[in-house]
């Protein structure tokens, strides 16, 4: 027994410490333009467009040619499935000294679902479009193409990174992707697109042209050229429909950047960041400021680490098109073997970057420093 001038006298807080957790950027970089019904895990949404109609000179007396219009079916499957599952038993909840732990618990299982919806989409970084990529490019030697997208190099430069990034040659009138890495000399790309049966539809190459395959590698950002980079992301979208593209709408552009960047932008000659009065509501999601027309977003969410690169990505929101559906929620009273209730749910989600918007978001691949 201790001497009572020691004894300690305790006390105890009748409220729980809430987790901490970001606020989730899902409702501002996505869309949730879809038609369909989610009602089982594996749902496939259809995701409609048509290809543009174009003006044609009018010539008189002579009969113009209709353009067909031709719809563009893209798939969204819910392919994510989630469940919360917890009980609380009602003799540990009648001696507990905490009050009302049910709406802590519930207030950290949202914020947890939350986070982790951010890092699905987030990580959707290999959907950005072919020439969208801001990064260190692989460009050493020449290469020859056959009609099958084999593409045969003479640097042994080639890496297993290749895979998923954007490639033009000369001669190339578009960007492609490559598709597979067969060695330092051999890769095989494809067109741009994933709503249709994979293919190469460019052209032969002969041999001694030069070529770029974007973004392999990080480039280092530095307070001297992190608006340089970031200038020539946003350049991206303004040049979509210039490239052949649908043109991004220059409203709700946004930027997803580490914290290492609003470090290094506020160290950066001539930026300052500040927060118009009307984008207040904006800081709980992380709002830094306004940043070359685009409202830029702080999250840990991003894909990557300041030792391999963090995929930031600068776009629109009807980039990516995001579903989600609770199939099932309910309460199990009268747990068996015990007094209490347990709770679980059925969650589903999934995303779709359909062909036509891919030009609609870039992606800085980088790391910082100084």
């Amino acid at each position: 027994m201790s001497d009572r001038a020691t004894t300690v006298a305790e006390g105890f807080s009748q409220n729980l410490m809430l987790a901490g957790y970001d606020t989730d950027l899902l409702r501002i970089i996505t869309n949730s333009d879809y038609q369909g019904e989610i009602n089982k895990v594996g749902s496939l949404l259809d995701i409609m467009d048509f290809d543009k109609i174009h003006e044609h000179d009018y010539v008189k007396g002579a009969a113009p040619s209709p353009d067909d219009i031709t719809e563009n079916n893209g798939k969204l499957e819910i392919d994510k499935k989630k469940t919360f599952y917890w009980a609380d038993y009602t003799i540990d909840n009648f001696i507990s000294y905490i009050k009302n732990p049910e709406s802590t618990i519930f207030t950290q299982t949202a914020a947890e679902r939350n986070m982790n919806k951010d890092k699905y989409v987030l990580a959707k970084y290999g959907d950005v479009g072919a020439g969208n990529r801001i990064g260190t490019d692989v460009t050493s030697g020449t290469v020859t193409i056959d009609a099958d997208g084999v593409v045969t190099g003479t640097d042994s430069v080639f890496t297993a990174a290749c895979v998923g990034r954007g490639f033009k040659a000369s001669g190339h009138t578009e960007w492609y992707r490559v598709k597979t890495y067969s060695g330092v000399n051999t890769i095989t790309i494809e067109d741009d697109r994933d709503d249709i049966t994979s293919d190469y539809t460019g052209a032969v190459i002969s041999s001694g042209q030069t070529f770029v395959i974007e973004a392999v590698t990080p480039i280092t950002l530095t307070t001297s050229n992190i608006l340089q980079y970031f200038g020539k992301a946003k350049l991206k979208l303004d040049t979509a429909e210039r490239n052949g593209h649908f043109a991004v709408p220059t409203a709700k552009r946004f930027g997803v950047v580490p914290a290492e960047f609003e470090d290094m932008i506020t160290r950066a000659t001539g930026v300052e960041l500040h927060v118009p009065e009307a984008y207040t509501e904006l800081v709980k999601a992380g709002f830094l400021t306004r940043l070359k027309g685009l409202d830029l977003y702080e999250s840990n969410r991003l894909s990557g680490t300041n030792t391999d690169g963090f995929h930031m990505i600068i776009g629109h929101p009807g980039w990516m098109t995001y579903a989600e559906q609770i199939l099932q929620a309910k309460m199990e009273e009268d747990l068996k073997g015990d007094f209490g209730v347990a709770y679980k749910d059925l969650f589903v989600y999934g995303s779709k970057v359909k062909d036509c918007q891919r030009h609609m978001a870039s992606e800085i691949f980088a790391t910082f420093s100084g």
